[in-house]
């Protein structure tokens, strides 16, 4: 069993928080969870919410997240892709992607899904829409 809703209590957390890493189990409780600015947890294990006054994401944590991060006409490209669309109608996808998210340790979540050729022709997919230059590119060598 998952753990619960920081939020609300009753329901079973299906996400966190990408700050603070709070569960929370819908948009409701996300938006309730939102309205008190949060930070990321300390690595000495202190509280775990904290008041921030500036930007609830640090500047170093912008930095190194940079690199990961899509930019607009990628996010566009993703969300018009019928493909990807239709992929992600997929239970079993939802399911998998849901468990790496909510999951301690999304790396090696990600991990084992990629080993699994759905989710493995997913992420092609996904890569070939963010990055259609290099698709390009490929097939006409």
């Amino acid at each position: 069993m998952g753990k619960q809703c920081e939020v609300c209590k009753d329901a079973e957390s299906k996400y966190k928080c990408p700050i603070c890493l709070t569960p929370y189990c819908s948009l409701v409780c996300y938006k309730k969870h939102k309205e008190i600015p949060c930070a990321k947890p300390n690595a000495n294990g202190n509280n775990a919410e904290k008041i921030v006054d500036e930007q609830p994401a640090s500047v170093a944590e912008d930095a190194d997240e940079s690199n990961h991060r899509l930019k607009r006409t990628q996010l566009e490209a993703v969300a018009a892709s019928e493909e990807i669309r239709k992929m992600l109608r997929d239970r079993d996808l939802q399911e998998l992607i849901s468990k790496i998210d909510s999951s301690s340790n999304p790396k090696l979540e990600l991990e084992k899904a990629m080993e699994g050729p759905y989710f493995r022709e997913f992420t092609d997919k996904l890569l070939s829409v963010i990055n259609p230059l290099d698709d390009a590119s490929a097939t006409h060598l």
